[in-house]
């Protein structure tokens, strides 16, 4: 397969983790001929020049429409903030790029179903950014509940909690708006409940409590705004198969830095991850002797694929932008046509669906079941 030629929409956080990604896949994974860094677009010229430098593209442009038209890109990476996804993604496909385009799909439900017609038109690839479901130890625990490690599993407990949201006196900013969304649902528990795809399926019922820690936020020019989101909720699940499954998610807990806490209750034992200390998790079999029995704690090593193709040794720790360049090396593996672990928009519009149920369960104040 021939270089991807790569445009890039977007260059804060969640850009910079595209570019370095884009840059790493083939020094990382050495199987992948050397993506191009062909395009980038951000909001003014300055800014999309100085990016450009910054991250090697060989053009900048502040119109993202551009980059889009431009034959020479392949593939779109869309990082911009929530709202402006479905409009990019579905240029890009209609164009006939192929789309990485970072989660959610979208704030409306209906954009998001938009954005799977054109993906499905297009005959392109398109996939969401959930790195968490790349890492090492999230594919061996998946690996040791199919083997039956911990028996058949009855419950899980998942809770994700930042602070960025935590300071009353914080600036209200975009995420804090109606247009971007629910709040932490759908701004970050998306995170989890991909973790609870990849490991189980789909959400199948809901209700749902949130809360606003904080009814207003100050404006950076004097004065304050009506907080228009959530940014805490609660979810009690139902999962397939009859597994009990609880969410809690909380943009505004003190002292938290990207907490995916999960524990899964299985008939012979249990599994314990935080996504904290992202490179260890623990797990419990209830075999032997009652005076051994006991949580045994498992470190990320070469032995955990893809880790050895960062590192030779176990107990280094691999980070979230390794993880995204996985997600990329998997990106190129479904373009290229084989077999690949992504959250392609078939099932990121399933997410969609389950957030969306969510909020529904929380203003009719009841139980919801998902259909498919």
């Amino acid at each position: 397969m021939k270089p991807l030629g790569v445009g890039l929409i977007g260059t804060g956080y969640m850009g910079k983790c595209h570019a370095l990604a884009w840059n790493a896949v083939k020094t990382v994974f050495g199987d992948v001929a050397r993506p191009r860094l062909v395009h980038l677009a951000e909001a003014n010229a300055d800014l999309a020049k100085a990016r450009g430098d910054e991250f090697g593209f060989e053009k900048a442009t502040a119109n993202w429409r551009e980059l889009v038209a431009d034959p020479d890109v392949d593939v779109v990476s869309v990082t911009t903030p929530n709202q402006f996804h479905p409009e990019m993604a579905i240029a890009a496909l209609e164009a006939g790029k192929h789309v990485w385009c970072e989660k959610p799909m979208a704030p409306a439900y209906g954009d998001a179903e938009r954005m799977l017609a054109a993906a499905r038109a297009s005959g392109k690839v398109a996939v969401l950014g959930y790195n968490y479901i790349q890492n090492p130890v999230m594919r061996h625990i998946k690996a040791l509940i199919g083997e039956g490690a911990i028996g058949a599993v009855n419950h899980v407990r998942v809770e994700m909690d930042e602070d960025f949201m935590a300071d009353p006196n914080g600036l209200f900013y975009w995420k804090s708006e109606l247009a971007s969304g629910y709040g932490a649902l759908d701004d970050f528990a998306v995170h989890p409940l991909s973790l609870l795809w990849f490991l189980f399926g789909h959400v199948e019922a809901v209700i749902t409590d949130m809360a606003k820690p904080y009814a207003e936020r100050p404006l950076k020019d004097g004065g304050r705004r009506t907080v228009e989101n959530h940014d805490l909720a609660n979810v009690l699940m139902r999962l397939g198969g009859g597994i009990s499954a609880v969410l809690m998610a909380n943009r505004s807990a003190w002292g938290r830095k990207g907490r995916i806490a999960l524990q899964i209750f299985g008939s012979k034992g249990s599994i314990s991850y935080d996504q904290e200390r992202m490179n260890e998790f623990e797990v419990y079999q209830a075999e032997g002797r009652d005076s051994e029995q006991g949580f045994r704690k498992v470190l990320a090593a070469p032995a955990h694929k893809p880790y050895d193709r960062f590192i030779p040794a176990p107990g280094h720790g691999l980070g979230f932008n390794d993880l995204k360049i996985i997600e990329c090396r998997e990106l190129i593996r479904a373009i290229s046509g084989q077999a690949a672990s992504v959250v392609a928009f078939a099932d990121g519009l399933r997410i969609e669906k389950s957030v969306h149920a969510m909020a529904r369960s929380f203003h009719e104040r009841r139980w919801i079941e998902i259909v498919d």
